[in-house]
């Protein structure tokens, strides 16, 4: 019993309970351990767990986003609400990604025994990894936990954050075919359909079009034309919902790609949902609308006999879980592995007997496949079971899949098969890819004008070669990709090695590396994205001294800000020198372009934030920085402006429509410092004793009193330069005085 509170202590589920001994263990030893487990397992109870057992300790837990973590505490409430949460101190990869480093060391400064990184492939996104990097520095005596449904950043070159973070310390790996084939997760009963197909018919149909062969070219015709009738045929969206949707005031979460795509699926609700429940409900959520809380509050809590859909896009795929979910509706199009098990394990949960149902609605052929992922991961956990001796924790090797498609599928795989027939086509393909660049560096989702996947083909001939999948490939087969440039060996490396001569050549062209994130060169490859993943993997301390050196000689810039930050120093320290000091209009532009006014202003701007390190200030204040507040700073650039005119002209004599050489208006500025002092109490300026003595020390005449007195010793002057007195009757000098008055 934990004191206080008439509870028991935690008891997690038998594969957490194992996983969390395990961390623990691995925590000790390395002092770091990663958790892999599918979603809906209860793995945010290892880490609380974690806490409860060290309830005098620091914790700090890292997460994509308050909502998870809000909606992880409520379950745990549930069940336990005096659970011990006090020195427990929560942060988003985002918010972290906004800290200074000053920040940063605040942070640190709470000395944390344990940081929890939940859903730590997110740590991947450049925009977040640094921080989350940098915060991990600084706290090296800390033991790291993470937690993820999936380690593996499929669409980022299939990156492995426990090998990145973790260093490959996995106290724990279940896929999500292996928690079903135990049952740690029910088996769902699987529904697949399609709609709006039209798009992915053109798509194949233009690959069609472009055969070179002309028989070729008509038997996939025929293959795409029998598969543009099954399509046609095949059961409306209404018809599928009414069959399959058997809880007719069920609670079903609906996948969405974007906001707009939400709408348009909204809209359909009566014309498809009609037949399943005329009285249906539709909440909303998404990460960027504020009623969101309430929809999914009042969809969680709504007991009604209305059938009852949550549309969402982004906020439910990971770290939240809600109960009694009859199901979920994928409406998506292609997406990565990580976005589809994260939307399948919505409608699974740890210990619950029901069957859930998954509608799996696609808008391209290529999606209709997507199961298959997961029956592969079911019969290798039933293999390697009965081979370890453990046949009898097996529950269930399968479950039902119900293809509502199913010749729509056939007919698309022959027509694949069609379209990708042959080694010796796959060959010709190469070889004029060969002729055209003269190797064969083929980006692996590289596909030709004739529609064939050129990249993966080659990647498979490599991978047949070294025996890491089964089939053939003859002596003669590599003789002849020998003889059109083919590279036999580790595929990163050749990526490497590919993007290091794509870097090289850009570097040849412009002089420098500054490479837009975006940027793609003619060829198709992703120049910019390649720089960012290697500027993360030197942080992360995954790439290689002879790497490092090699981008060090054709000028890698490994922290693009420092070195805009260097560039726009540059310009400012040559200002200085030319001028003498930096105060700069802030409209100033350089001869080449540069907005120099702009950045000066931006580094005062930062100075009282904390946003500059020590050097960057000390360095700024040696060229002659100013950084007093922005009317101090504005009076000064005026201030600077009127001792190059007393230096010029040696008297302070400016006419009151006088403009500098650099545009600023002097002779108004004048004006107004004189009025300030003769109206203190008119004017909504400020003349202190000190910029008093500044301007006396360059000539300011402040008065009017000595007026006529002044008036015969700039007509004696006028006189002595004109030998004449020939002056207009309005003519006034600079100090707003008429001589002919």
């Amino acid at each position: 019993m934990r004191e206080g509170v008439n509870k028991v202590t935690l008891r997690l589920f038998e594969h957490n309970e194992k996983a969390y001994h395990a961390a623990v263990r691995m925590m000790e030893q390395y002092g770091k351990a990663a958790i892999v487990h599918p979603t809906g397992t209860g793995k945010s109870y290892i880490a609380f767990k974690l806490i409860e057992d060290n309830p005098e300790k620091v914790v700090i837990w890292l997460s994509p986003s308050e909502y998870i973590f809000k909606t992880q505490l409520e379950s745990l409430k549930k069940n336990d609400p005096g659970f011990p949460l006090s020195n427990v101190h929560f942060y988003t990869y985002a918010k972290l990604m906004c800290c200074t480093q000053a920040q940063l060391e605040k942070i640190a400064a709470q000395k944390p025994a344990y940081i929890i990184l939940d859903e730590f492939h997110r740590a991947g996104a450049e925009c977040w990894g640094e921080s989350t990097v940098a915060l991990l520095k600084l706290c090296p005596e800390a033991k790291l936990l993470g937690l993820t449904a999936t380690n593996i950043r499929y669409l980022d070159n299939n990156r492995d954050m426990a090998e990145e973070l973790f260093d490959g310390h996995t106290a724990s790996d279940m896929t999500l075919g292996e928690a079903v084939v135990r049952g740690i997760l029910p088996a769902p009963k699987y529904v697949t359909t399609v709609y709006q197909y039209q798009k992915a018919l053109a798509k194949y149909q233009a690959r069609v079009d472009n055969l070179r062969t002309p028989g070729i070219q008509d038997a996939n015709q025929k293959y795409l034309d029998a598969l543009r009738r099954a399509l046609e045929q095949a059961d409306g969206l209404d018809r599928v919902f009414a069959h399959h949707i058997t809880n007719k005031s069920g609670k079903y979460i609906v996948f969405c790609a974007n906001k707009e795509h939400m709408d348009e699926m909204v809209s359909h609700v009566p014309e498809w949902f009609a037949g399943v429940n005329p009285d249906v409900v539709v909440y909303e959520a998404y990460s960027d609308d504020p009623n969101t809380d309430k929809a999914f509050a009042d969809f969680k809590t709504d007991t009604s006999d209305r059938l009852k859909l949550l549309f969402c896009i982004d906020m439910l795929n990971e770290g939240v879980h809600v109960e009694g979910i009859s199901g979920v509706i994928l409406f998506r199009p292609t997406i990565s592995p990580i976005i589809y098990k994260q939307q399948i394990g919505r409608a699974l949960t740890a210990g619950d007997n029901t069957t859930p149902l998954i509608l799996d609605v696609v808008n391209n052929f290529e999606g209709l496949t997507s199961i298959s992922g997961l029956q592969g991961e079911m019969q290798e956990a039933v293999h390697r079971l009965y081979a370890n001796g453990e046949g009898d924790r097996i529950v269930t090797e399968r479950f039902e899949v119900i293809e509502q498609v199913h010749d729509c599928r056939v007919l698309f795989e022959q027509l694949q098969a069609s379209l990708s027939s042959g080694w010796e086509h796959y060959f010709s393909e190469a070889s004029i890819y060969y002729a055209e660049h003269g190797n064969l560096n083929v980006p692996k989702l590289y596909t030709t004008p004739g529609g064939l996947s050129l990249g993966v083909w080659l990647v498979t001939q490599r991978r047949v070669r070294e025996g890491q999948i089964q089939g053939i490939l003859t002596e003669q087969q590599i003789q002849r990709l020998d003889s059109i440039g083919m590279v036999w060996g580790n595929r990163k490396e050749i990526a490497w090695q590919h993007g290091f001569e794509v870097a090289k050549k850009y570097h040849d062209t412009y002089g420098n590396l500054m490479v837009p994130g975006k940027y793609v060169n003619p060829d198709g490859y992703p120049l910019g994205q390649w720089i960012i993943k290697t500027r993360q993997q030197k942080l992360n301390g995954r790439l290689k001294e002879e790497r490092i050196a090699q981008l060090d000689e054709i000028g890698m810039v490994w922290n693009i800000f420092d070195a805009k930050w260097e560039k726009a120093y540059a310009l400012a320290a040559a200002y200085y020198e030319e001028n003498g000091n930096l105060n700069i209009p802030r409209s100033y532009v350089t001869a080449a372009g540069e907005r120099l006014g702009q950045w000066v202003e931006s580094q005062q701007w930062a100075y009282p934030k904390g946003k500059l390190t020590d050097e960057q200030v000390e360095r700024l204040s040696r060229i002659g920085m100013y950084w007093g507040n922005r009317n101090d700073r504005k009076w000064n650039e005026g201030y600077q402006e009127a001792k190059r005119y007393f230096d010029a002209h040696g008297d302070l004599n400016v006419p009151a429509e006088y403009v500098s050489p650099g545009g600023y208006n002097l002779g108004n500025w004048v004006k107004r410092q004189r009025y300030t002092r003769q109206n203190p109490e008119k004017s909504g300026a400020v003349l202190t004793e000190e910029r008093i003595a500044k301007l006396d020390a360059i000539g300011m005449r402040w008065g009017k009193a000595d007026s006529r007195l002044r008036r015969l010793e700039l007509s004696q002057e006028s006189k002595r330069k004109s030998e004449n007195l020939n002056v207009s009757a309005k003519h006034k000098t600079g100090e707003d005085i008429g001589l002919c008055s």
